[in-house]
């Protein structure tokens, strides 16, 4: 027997071995990426952390920013905040998107008043949906709910419903005193008298007969919508409105706020109780069309603006 014939293999031991050795090839370089991609994730997790941390720390820095080095007013990425005191039953749209709320979150507050729904408490606008910790810390103080809005138990403490307590509550006192008067109602306008719609807030209107906190809450919305009434019949377009309250309406025009045609965006005007989307998109395309509108007879022009309509919007349009 020859030296080299040790070693000699037939061909199916030859077919093994080679199949073995392709095995084991495919084992070694599957345990090699498996222990690569382990070694990544740790590194791929830190870096993805590290670019969150930088994100909240840069969007910290602009919160700060805004709050504290200008508390009043503030500019953040060409939206401008401002800071004021407001009421959120009675405060429009325009104002919530003044103090940085998106404009989903004031329609959402609008929708939820016009259920009826109310805040009589500050602490009732952190349940606005979509409003962050920060934001409703930062607005907390500027918050002010009018007494209109305030549960009872808020004037009248635990002891006027007791048993010792509860011949103190004004009810009783009054009865006590005069058995023909039982209680002390609100001043009521008297015939003649009047009060200026656009300048009053709902305390004065709910002097007027047959307005109550329900009806003036919805007057002051319906007005902040408009820009003001031109007219004491527009007062009609507020479902359930007491006619008879209007005889005690007065109008100040010079408090109308108008709106420029030319300036205002297309979710801007559709906002107008009377401008529709179609409408407000067909003044955009106009104005990107033809160039700005000058006058009511431009205005003309456009399909979807009957003369009624024209009519209406006059006292709110300026070119």
């Amino acid at each position: 027997m020859k030296f080299k014939d040790i070693f000699y293999l037939q061909k199916k031991d030859r077919q093994a071995l080679l199949t073995l050795l392709a095995i084991m090839i495919v084992c070694v370089s599957l345990t090699f990426l498996i222990q690569e991609k382990q070694n990544d994730a740790p590194v791929t997790s830190q870096l993805d952390s590290t670019n969150s941390n930088q994100e909240k720390d840069a969007s910290s820095a602009k919160i700060h920013h805004a709050s504290k080095s200008h508390p009043l007013y503030s500019k953040e990425e060409g939206m401008v905040h401002e800071l004021f005191p407001f009421d959120p039953n009675t405060a429009s749209a325009e104002d919530f998107e003044r103090l940085g709320l998106e404009s989903w979150q004031a329609r959402s507050i609008i929708r939820f008043r016009e259920k009826g729904g109310i805040f009589s408490r500050p602490s009732d606008f952190a349940r606005v949906y979509g409003i962050t910790k920060r934001t409703y810390e930062v607005l907390l103080p500027f918050i002010q709910i009018a007494d209109d809005y305030k549960p009872a138990a808020d004037f009248y403490g635990k002891e006027g419903y007791g048993r010792s307590g509860r011949h103190n509550t004004p009810y009783y006192n009054n009865r006590r005193n005069d058995d023909t008067k039982v209680y002390s109602y609100p001043h009521k306008l008297r015939a003649n008298e009047h009060i200026e719609i656009n300048g009053a807030d709902t305390t004065l209107l709910m002097k007027i007969p047959g307005i109550g906190s329900y009806y003036a809450s919805r007057i002051v919305r319906y007005r902040d919508r408009l820009g003001g009434f031109a007219s004491a019949q527009q007062l009609e377009e507020i479902d359930g409105l007491p006619e008879s309250s209007i005889a005690y309406i007065k109008i100040d025009e010079q408090q109308i706020r108008k709106m420029n045609l030319n300036k205002l965006t297309l979710n801007q005007l559709k906002k107008h109780p009377y401008l529709n989307f179609y409408q407000a998109k067909e003044i955009c395309d106009y104005r990107r069309l033809k160039g700005p509108l000058h006058s009511i007879e431009d205005l003309k022009l456009l399909k979807d603006f009957p003369p009624d309509e024209i009519e209406r919007l006059k006292p709110y349009i300026c070119f």
